[in-house]
């Protein structure tokens, strides 16, 4: 199991750290103003976005072959 977790580990902790690092810069370049409702909105929907990507590839290389 824990052979199988480490690429799964590797890429949403390098792709999360890349992620992180666009949304402060989209934040510092004040294309994501977080001071409107709008901003707001699409910072939940793109971090949203990337958990539930995280859930889908887990489900699928973890439990769904099990079922």
């Amino acid at each position: 199991m824990v052979k199988e977790l480490v690429p799964v580990v590797y890429q949403f902790g390098v792709g999360g750290i890349l992620f992180v690092v666009g949304l402060v810069l989209a934040i510092r370049a004040r294309t994501l103003d977080l001071k409107t409702s709008s901003g707001k909105r699409w910072l939940v929907l793109l971090i949203g976005g990337f958990v539930l990507y995280l859930c889908l590839h887990v489900f699928f290389q973890f439990i769904a072959p099990h079922i």
